[in-house]
């Protein structure tokens, strides 16, 4: 059977993208360009907003997720880590694009962060968007904080869950096991900032995490947790993730190598 002409440019995309990892000029730009971006440095990351809110991303990843988003089809997004607020609008905007043509009936943006800034809380709150978005105040892993964002998600069919607030092992590990039983199969727990792993030295001096106690190695240590029992998902499911690499192998530049996991 002859090929629609949009699979035959997935499958164009998949062919080039393989071969990315193995062409050394193009990783060594990206990698070049990557070290000058960062904090203290370009601070390239604090250039941009959503919607007129800003959003502390790289927007490579936005693009990623703007494509998960819309193959998954979650009616939830569960996003651990605030700050402004962008990454919020991001989600709830890519919702009410999926309301609209028809593909979900009602979607919702769950936000939690230890510190929500007034003047945060009032932008989200007056933003044609705020009704797409609750926001929970505390830590994300402290038990009632984690039990209220279990009850929330059982008003929901299809859940996505993006991990970006305190980036040390040990936190991002445990918000890894109370939120990941809350993807559902098929969709996708984004970890950001693993990249703090490969990270040029000094590019986050003066922080509790850094080579060797960040998101990455968290998501390494989830990983041989699953494959050493039989997790179950709250779907009654096995649990299994796998890290989608053809996601930040496509995208070149990201602030989540290892971060993308898939659930199987």
């Amino acid at each position: 059977m002859n090929k629609s002409p949009l699979e035959q440019f997935k499958d164009d995309i998949s062919q080039r993208v393989s071969e990315y990892p193995q062409n050394q000029p193009l990783q060594s730009a990206s990698k070049a360009f990557f070290d000058q971006i960062g904090v203290g440095k370009a601070d390239y990351v604090y250039n941009f907003t959503w919607l007129g809110v800003p959003i502390i991303q790289i927007p490579q990843d936005l693009q990623a997720l703007q494509e998960i988003i819309w193959e998954v089809k979650p009616d939830l997004i569960i996003e651990a880590g605030i700050a402004w607020g962008g990454t919020l609008v991001h989600s709830a905007s890519m919702l009410a694009i999926l309301e609209v043509c028809g593909e979900i009936e009602q979607g919702h943006v769950l936000g939690i962060d230890i510190d929500i800034r007034p003047h945060n809380k009032k932008m989200l709150a007056e933003h044609p968007l705020a009704k797409k978005i609750t926001m929970l105040e505390g830590s994300s892993i402290d038990e009632n904080i984690i039990a209220q964002v279990h009850q929330f998600a059982k008003n929901y069919k299809r859940i996505m869950v993006c991990l970006d607030s305190n980036h040390t092992h040990e936190h991002v590990l445990a918000e890894l096991e109370a939120y990941a039983p809350l993807v559902s199969q098929g969709s996708y727990c984004m970890v950001g900032d693993t990249v703090i792993e490969d990270a040029p030295e000094g590019m986050v001096s003066q922080r509790p995490w850094g080579k060797g106690n960040n998101p990455k190695t968290a998501v390494w240590e989830y990983l041989k947790h699953l494959q050493q029992g039989q997790s179950l998902g709250v779907d009654g499911e096995l649990l299994q993730f796998e890290i989608d690499h053809q996601i930040e192998n496509k995208i070149v530049l990201t602030g989540s190598p290892d971060g993308f996991l898939r659930r199987y």
